[in-house]
């Protein structure tokens, strides 16, 4: 329609019926978007509890009342092209019609963990995202960055660092999880629990461990409460965001 000098009116009106026909396909397969529900759970200690009839909307505010605007995205993102203190999007990120956009402020790897035990120690899980494929065991639930000797078997250095890793295309966020537990050691982690998606016949229930040496090489983003951040951090949250490639891998996750 475009290419045959259609207008915005009639481009939008034609975009308006594809995502007419996309909604049918999908609650064909999936059935439709409830206008209400019923909800009804068993608690820790097998008693059942049932609420309803309740809108999504209603649902929501009642049992998923986390307040997502006092939180905000916070990156390490080591590359000599990212300044530290600087906000970041990436192009055509978010699927939210009319949302804001999804902002990240860079900040030094020490900055997410001091933000992240202290948030643990609190009683706050923390999100968080990064490469979960390096230096782990599907077996042990474990990651750790020393887990595997690659020197010692190729004779050969085959390390990156993380920022190199980052410009060649070698890492990105692959994956995200939730920080439930940290083992402090003279005020500083050492290990890290993490809550799992991949079921509970991996690791510890689904609940994995992660050395604080994979913490600094691996995990990229979490996600923690305004308030925790400093004056100047909160006055850098205000700045216009640098617009990254669409393909950059600082939005592998959010895709």
């Amino acid at each position: 329609a475009a290419a045959a000098g259609s207008g915005e009116t009639e481009l939008q009106a034609a975009k308006e019926s594809a995502l007419r026909d996309v909604h049918r396909l999908l609650a064909v397969h999936l059935g439709t978007p409830p206008r209400s529900v019923h909800w009804q759970w068993r608690d820790k200690d097998r008693g059942f509890h049932r609420d309803g009839d309740l809108t999504p909307q209603e649902f929501a505010q009642r049992y998923a009342g986390v307040p997502v605007d006092d939180y905000v995205c916070l990156v390490h993102d080591p590359r000599p092209t990212s300044a530290t203190g600087r906000t970041y999007t990436v192009e055509h990120l978010g699927n939210v019609v009319g949302a804001p956009p999804v902002v990240y402020l860079n900040v030094e790897v020490d900055l997410l963990r001091h933000l992240t035990m202290e948030s643990l120690v609190d009683g706050e899980p923390v999100w968080f995202g990064c490469d979960t494929d390096r230096m782990s065991s599907l077996v042990l639930g474990v990651w750790d960055d020393q887990l595997y000797d690659y020197a010692g078997v190729y004779g050969a250095h085959v390390d990156l660092d993380k920022a190199e890793r980052l410009a060649l295309g070698d890492t990105l966020m692959t994956h995200a999880m939730l920080f439930t537990g940290v083992d402090v050691v003279d005020e500083r982690p050492r290990a890290w629990r993490v809550e799992n998606s991949w079921g509970d016949e991996k690791a510890q229930k689904g609940f994995w461990t992660m050395h604080d040496n994979w913490f600094g090489e691996h995990v990229f983003e979490v996600a923690v409460r305004r308030s925790r951040l400093s004056a100047d951090l909160v006055d850098a949250l205000a700045q216009e965001p640098v617009v990254l490639p669409a393909w950059d891998p600082m939005g592998a996750l959010a895709r």
